[in-house]
């Protein structure tokens, strides 16, 4: 019993550290891996409680080194953003205008079940009143309605509604995003000469920048700037 109880308080003590220090996306923006990062470690504590032929400096050894492994892991994804696609995924427009992009739904492996389920869940109960729907890496499903379809809606109050574009990331992390470059229509001039007109010599002096629904562009300078 002492042994079980000095494993349990070892156990549980390293793994409070550990997911401390793994950061605050273990619980709130749970991706696939870091799903399964967290049940591994859980597992793995585990068996250091339970399973007594494991010597505890194995176990801890076991546990130390898959943290850094992660640890390495989000390091590499906060520096590279192919990283990150590679590890995460990236966002997929399902639904645009109105109209259920089929082909993406099987790509994600999302049935049609799932995502009128996911829309009645974002309080939609038609296809029709979706502008975009993005399904997001970490699986739920992001809604921009279609304008006059929201809330207090302008078509109750006989407002004819304007159009509605979807803003749009064109830099992150100093980069620019070509594939929605090429998308929106937008040229590097038009981009570096915005960049210059807000004071911006260079791309990598950008944490992110987005392209409004007006054409405006919303640019964030890193803090160092």
């Amino acid at each position: 019993m002492l042994d079980t109880a000095i494993r349990t308080v070892l156990g549980f003590a390293i793994l409070l550290l550990l997911t401390r220090l793994l950061g605050k996306k273990q619980l709130s923006q749970l991706t696939v891996f870091t799903y399964i990062t967290g049940i591994a470690l859980g597992n793995m504590a585990s068996e250091m409680v339970l399973q007594k032929e494991i010597p505890i400096l194995n176990a801890v050894f076991a546990l130390i080194l898959w943290s850094l492994l992660v640890f390495a892991i989000e390091w590499l994804a906060l520096k590279s953003s192919k990283a990150r696609v590679l590890m995460d995924g990236e966002p997929t427009i399902v639904i645009k205008k109105g109209i259920i992009l089929e082909q993406a739904l099987k790509k994600q492996r999302l049935n049609l079940d799932d995502l009128t389920m996911q829309l009645r869940l974002n309080q939609v109960f038609s296809v029709t009143e979706v502008e975009y729907a993005i399904l997001e890496p970490n699986g739920a499903l992001t809604v921009m309605r279609k304008s006059g379809k929201n809330p207090v809606t302008k078509e109750d109050m006989q407002i004819t509604p304007e159009p509605v574009g979807m803003p749009s990331e064109i830099i992150a992390d100093g980069k620019i995003v070509e594939k929605n470059l090429a998308e929106l229509g937008y040229s590097h001039e038009q981009l570096h000469s915005e960049l210059q007109r807000q004071g911006i010599a260079d791309v990598k002096d950008v944490v992110y920048a987005e392209l409004q629904a007006d054409g405006s562009l919303h640019i964030q300078q890193r803090s160092s700037k």
